[in-house]
């Protein structure tokens, strides 16, 4: 957060926690997004995991350009084998993973990249979640960092800000 810090304002950040479900998830990013737009000229996301599968339509559906990290790729595919209820990792809540929620993803779901100068892909082949080959093929034609190693939560990442800032200035949408 401090190279953050010293190159944005606070109120230049919107960090939402958004909810299970991704009909509502997908509904606060979008009024979130929203929110930065009346405020700022340029805008963009960064989304990891679930949420580079959430940046991915934004991007597509939005016009925004957006930062994808490790993310996820069909994660209706991967969450069948999660039905039922199931603990968060980092709150300790329990979410009961529903076929609607499946649905849901679904519907999100973009399977071709329209807008790859939307998006910069930054992905590590350590990652132990996701496989990151389906993201490298999903997202062939974007701008792309791939380091070998690493892990889901993508090591060293505040490493790769500059990048993320200087890429963002070129490709926000004014």
């Amino acid at each position: 957060m401090q190279f953050y810090a010293q190159q944005l304002t606070p109120a230049q950040l919107c960090v939402p926690e958004l909810p299970f479900a991704p009909q509502q998830a997908m509904e606060l990013a979008l009024a979130s997004l929203q929110q930065l737009r009346q405020r700022f000229a340029r805008v963009f996301v960064i989304g990891s995991s679930l949420g580079g599968f959430y940046a991915t339509w934004l991007a597509e559906h939005e016009a925004v350009a957006a930062v994808l990290v490790n993310p996820a790729v069909r994660p209706f595919t991967l969450f069948e084998h999660y039905l039922g209820p199931n603990k968060h990792f980092y709150s300790g809540e329990t979410h009961e993973l529903t076929m609607e929620h499946i649905a849901q993803l679904q519907a999100l779901d973009c399977p071709q990249i329209t807008h790859p100068e939307r998006l910069l892909l930054l992905l590590q082949t350590g990652d132990e979640t996701l496989d990151y080959r389906q993201a490298a093929a999903l997202y062939r034609r974007c701008a792309s960092w791939t380091e070998g190693g690493g892990n889901h939560s993508f090591m060293h990442f505040i490493e790769r800000m500059p990048m993320i800032l200087g890429w963002a200035e070129r490709h926000a949408v004014r």
